[in-house]
C-alpha cells in the first residue's frame, strides 16, 4: 500500500470511473481532473463531478480549454456520430469520433498539476483491446508520452520519476466491468455514450454504447445507465 498522491484523469464513463477506484484501492490519494474541452454535451463532465465526490478524493479540478474551434471529430463538430455499427467495423480505422491529439492535451495538463502537487503517478482509463481504434489509447503512445514527461519536468530531470498508469489497457469491457463490480463502482453514475439526450439518456447505439453493453452482457448485468430506448438497452 502507498500513500502517494495520484492525478486521476476523470471524464465520467465507465473506464475513467474504474480507473479511478482502482488508484483508491491500491492506496493513492487521488486528485480527479475532469475537462470541457468543447465537447457537444456536458453530461459526463455532471457525472466526473459526482463520481469525484462520492469516491471523496482529495480533489477535483475541471479544466476549460477550447477543442471546439479545432473541430475535426464527431465530438466536437457538426460531424454525425456512427450508430449502429457491428464490432467489426468498430476495428477498422480510426472513427470520427476520434479527437485530435485529446490525450496529449490531457496528459499534459495532468503532468502539469502533478508537478504542483509534487505527485509521481498518472491514471487514465485509456483500453487498447475493446475500444473504437483511438492511436492516443495504445501502449506505445502511453509509454511515448511517459518518457517524454520525465524529459520535459523538473521533477523528471530531478530523478523523480512520473509513471502513467493505464490498469484497464488490455481488458475487455466485461473484464473492466467485472473488476469494477468488485471495487463498489457505481455505474449507474456513470456516462459514456457519444450523443445523448439533454436529459442525459444513451443513445444505445454509438460505438461507446454498444461496446459497454457488450460488456455488460459478457457480465450477466443489466447497464444501470438510463437509455433513450430500453429497447436498445
Amino acid at each position: 500500500m502507498t500513500e502517494r498522491k495520484a492525478i486521476v484523469l476523470l471524464s465520467g464513463g465507465l473506464d475513467s470511473a474504474t480507473a479511478l477506484a482502482i488508484a483508491q484501492h491500491d492506496g493513492f490519494r487521488a486528485h480527479a481532473l475532469s475537462f470541457r474541452y468543447g465537447q457537444r454535451h456536458h453530461i459526463e463532465v455532471d457525472a466526473a463531478r459526482h463520481i469525484a465526490q462520492r469516491a471523496g478524493v482529495e480533489g477535483h479540478v475541471e479544466a476549460e480549454i477550447d477543442m471546439q474551434m479545432l473541430g475535426g471529430s464527431a465530438l466536437t463538430a457538426a460531424i454525425e456520430v456512427p450508430k449502429g455499427r457491428e464490432a467489426a467495423d468498430m476495428a477498422e480505422g480510426i472513427p470520427v469520433t476520434y479527437v485530435p491529439a485529446r490525450n496529449t492535451v490531457f496528459l499534459s495538463f495532468a503532468v502539469a498539476w502533478a508537478e504542483v502537487l509534487e505527485a509521481d503517478d498518472i491514471f487514465i482509463g485509456v483500453n487498447a483491446l475493446d475500444y473504437s481504434g483511438y492511436p492516443d489509447c495504445r501502449p506505445e503512445y502511453i509509454a511515448a508520452f511517459e518518457a517524454m514527461a520525465n524529459l520535459a519536468t523538473k521533477r523528471g530531470v530531478e530523478g523523480q520519476q512520473l509513471r502513467v498508469h493505464t490498469p484497464l489497457i488490455s481488458l475487455t469491457k466485461g473484464e473492466i466491468i467485472e473488476w469494477g463490480v468488485a471495487l463498489g463502482v457505481d455505474y449507474g453514475m456513470t456516462r459514456s455514450c457519444y450523443d445523448p439526450s439533454a436529459a442525459g439518456e444513451a443513445c444505445g447505439e454509438c460505438d461507446s454504447c454498444r461496446l459497454r453493453l457488450k460488456g455488460f452482457a459478457e457480465n450477466g448485468r443489466s447497464d444501470p445507465a438510463p437509455y433513450q430506448h430500453l429497447a436498445a438497452a
